[in-house]
């Protein structure tokens, strides 16, 4: 008998007269996980996790527009922002008939993720957290240099963060000031792969453009917490606290909101999957695996 591939495929489609890239791995009739990415990255760095759970889990990773691989339509013909992002993800899930999922929360993708499970939360069969920030309060000292421009949007600080835009701005997101042991398990490819993605003058200004709208983000927060607190939606979160923006602070704050998800802190940073992915990948299984096995019997695969 032939064993299931775990390998994942490299697909497009047209959505809305957008070509989408997309990763997916896994059997069509499984039950769903859905991977939005985060700055500055593309569905590339899921590439490890997807193989690690295709047997069991159908794992779908879509670059947005004006990231990786996918299409960067003008800013007239699509709004580039945390709204129009979540509405983005809703339309790809719905072409691709996903009525419920798990939603993988990281970086900009928790965001997006987010206000897509505020949207539509019957949808939300499950989180998985990995560093990704939405307590004001507990903003790590990274965050300096953002604040400071939102607090006086001069075009000297709007220089700071066009040149963030940069693969040496890219290497410094990347390594984030994990140690050296930790640092040389983060390959180069995602920086310099981000670079040859990213710089063009209209891409640049698409992710200039997202940090400065991380200011008016920051009155979102209290909705996300609001939709956790009322939906409980089951939640893993694994985040590596050797990380500026986002520390253990930011991780332990989730529990304000969801007092009964399970935390698991990791000897690792802001890209966890890149220096902890066997650890990452087992403790999903786990909990996916519990939280699939706790469904309705009635619904079937792709709807876990």
């Amino acid at each position: 008998m032939d064993r299931p591939t775990t390998a994942a495929v490299h697909r497009r489609m047209d959505l809305d007269g957008i070509g989408v890239f997309y990763r997916e791995a896994g059997p069509a009739d499984a039950p769903v996980v859905l991977l939005p990415h985060g700055y500055p990255c593309s569905s590339f760095q899921f590439r490890a996790l997807m193989p690690a759970l295709a047997d069991r889990w159908r794992l779908i990773a879509p670059d947005f527009p004006g990231f990786g691989y996918s299409d960067t339509p003008p800013a007239s013909d699509f709004p580039y922002g945390f709204d129009g992002y979540a509405a983005f993800l809703e339309r790809f899930a719905d072409a691709l008939k996903l009525r419920r999922f798990a939603v993988y929360l990281h970086d900009y993708g928790s965001q997006i993720g987010l206000r897509l499970a505020i949207r539509t939360p019957q949808r939300i069969a499950a989180l998985i957290v990995q560093n990704g920030d939405i307590y004001e309060d507990q903003l790590g000292p990274k965050y300096a240099a953002l604040k400071d421009y939102w607090a006086d949007p001069t075009p000297r600080r709007r220089a700071g963060l066009v040149e963030a835009v940069s693969e040496v701005g890219f290497r410094d997101e990347f390594l984030n000031d994990v140690p050296g042991p930790l640092a040389e398990r983060i390959a180069p490819d995602l920086w310099t792969l981000a670079a040859s993605q990213l710089l063009t003058p209209e891409r640049r200004e698409i992710m200039v453009g997202l940090m400065e709208g991380l200011r008016e983000n920051l009155a979102w927060f209290p909705r996300y917490q609001a939709y956790l607190r009322e939906h409980r939606p089951p939640t893993l979160i694994v985040w590596g606290p050797r990380d500026g923006y986002m520390p253990e602070g930011a991780a332990r704050a989730y529990l304000r909101d969801l007092p009964d998800a399970e935390l698991h802190l990791l000897d690792g940073g802001h890209w966890a999957l890149e220096t902890n992915p066997g650890e990452i990948a087992a403790l999903v299984r786990d909990f996916l695996g519990r939280v699939h096995d706790r469904r309705h019997p009635q619904e079937a695969g792709g709807r876990p």
